[in-house]
């Protein structure tokens, strides 16, 4: 098993705070975007609703899977960023059991065409049997739309949404746990669990690193690259759009990585 925290997000301005896994479970209150950085900021889902849906497909996925989903899309002569395109993109969940989303996009990234469209790519990990589709709100394409059947091989446990890993790789490229079983107010004051260095001495000042990141039922890896800026970070790379279904855990990622310090 690898190392799991579980995180605590207390208010919009409150304490994070992070548990070893050995410890009780805590939940993630809603939380405020609007003070992290436009470069950092994930696209706010939309909500759930009871619309017409498209003719079954015959595609199907398995809980606890995931699939890639690309398209070209036509804004027209203003071609917006990804995170921008994100909000055009209508999530539809229809659970087997009446309740919650099936499904949740990890990541998106992409760049416009030669031809003046958006290329997007939407990591989407399916959570619940169910259906799941994405539609293009401008022309009501369907992006993707698929029957979410029930994992075959193992039963994986329900995704709760309440625990994330992080990885941070050293300067070859070798990703280690970062363990905040102290309930470190920063990233830099938590623990590289199988060194038992402070993440402060493992991470130099200056130093471009890569941070990985586990939330979601896939167990899937959402990646990004970071530089130290003394007891704060930045990102070198705006792309990928982490997590823009569940901007909670951006908070607390940002919150943790200092990113909006001066």
């Amino acid at each position: 098993m690898r190392g799991r925290y579980y995180l605590l997000l207390v208010g919009c301005g409150g304490v994070i705070g992070l548990g070893s896994s050995c410890g009780t479970s805590l939940s993630m209150d809603r939380a405020d975007v609007s003070d992290l950085p436009a470069t950092n900021r994930a696209a706010v889902p939309v909500e759930t609703r009871a619309l017409a849906w498209p003719a079954e497909t015959g595609s199907t996925i398995e809980v606890a899977q995931a699939v890639m989903v690309t398209a070209e899309l036509d804004f027209g002569p203003k071609i917006p960023t990804i995170a921008e395109a994100l909000h055009f993109v209508e999530r539809r969940s229809k659970s087997d059991d009446g309740s919650g989303r099936t499904f949740a996009i990890l990541d998106a990234y992409g760049e416009p065409t030669a031809d003046g469209k958006l290329h997007i790519s939407m990591h989407v990990s399916s959570e619940k049997p169910g259906r799941g589709a994405l539609v293009f709100r401008r022309t009501r394409q369907v992006l993707w739309d698929a029957r979410i059947t029930p994992a075959t091989n193992s039963t994986p446990a329900p995704f709760t949404g309440k625990n994330l890993d992080i990885m941070i790789a050293d300067e070859q490229g070798n990703d280690h746990f970062v363990d905040g079983s102290g309930g470190p107010q920063s990233i830099l004051d938590a623990t590289i669990r199988d060194q038992a260095v402070p993440v402060r001495e493992f991470w130099p000042d200056g130093a471009e690193r890569q941070l990985t990141f586990f939330y979601s039922a896939c167990g899937c890896p959402v990646k990004i690259m970071c530089r130290r800026q003394g007891e704060r970070t930045v990102r070198t790379k705006d792309l990928p759009v982490i997590f823009p279904d569940d901007p909670d855990v951006v908070v607390i990622i940002s919150r943790l990585l200092g990113w909006g310090k001066s």
